[in-house]
């Protein structure tokens, strides 16, 4: 957005995470046992991260961005996968996207842009504070898809927090996130 490579207007974000995305509470339609072999969405129209989400965007664009965004709970313990998708600037490209990706991402420490074609999967960043993301070409012209994946645990909360107090007191970005023990 910032590079005004994309249109600031119907963006879709469809977000599936693991069942630990839905807090500790003891809820019925939350444990395992119920979302296993299926998947269900939630908080539709009303998810209580929109308004964070479009405040986001809507610094980066310098104007008012308005999301369609759907969560959806997966059956697995933890990660997350957003699948956003993205109407491109005319005469803007998915390879102009990739390209401005890798130099918004190339010195970042946990941020990975993945090679050309290669999709994102949660499974190989569980347990980590790693990002993995990429873009491809929508078969609807003048659309592309980006596709991130995150450990919803690590990345999408305690790791985050880690990562941001080593950037407030000056330590290595990394200190205390390589090495990380599993729970669930």
């Amino acid at each position: 957005m910032q590079a005004n490579l994309i249109k600031a207007t119907n963006i879709i974000i469809d977000a599936k995470s693991g069942v630990s995305g839905a807090g500790r509470g003891a809820k019925e339609a939350n444990l395992y046992t119920e979302v296993a072999e299926g998947i269900y969405s939630y908080g539709i129209t009303k998810h209580r991260h929109v308004p964070e989400i479009e405040q986001g965007l809507s610094d980066c664009a310098h104007s008012k961005v308005t999301v369609s965004f759907t969560p959806h709970l997966m059956p697995m313990s933890r990660g997350m996968q957003s699948t956003m998708y993205i109407e491109m600037a005319p005469g803007v490209e998915v390879e102009d996207l990739y390209r401005e990706l890798k130099i918004s991402y190339e010195d970042k420490e946990f941020v990975v842009l993945l090679d050309e074609g290669v999709v994102p999967h949660t499974r190989d960043v569980r347990g980590s504070n790693y990002c993995f993301i990429n873009v491809f070409r929508d078969r609807i012209p003048g659309r592309a898809i980006v596709i991130s994946v995150i450990d919803n645990l690590v990345k999408g909360a305690s790791g985050q927090a880690v990562q941001n107090l080593n950037l407030m007191m000056e330590f290595p970005e990394s200190t205390g996130l390589l090495y990380q023990p599993l729970f669930p």
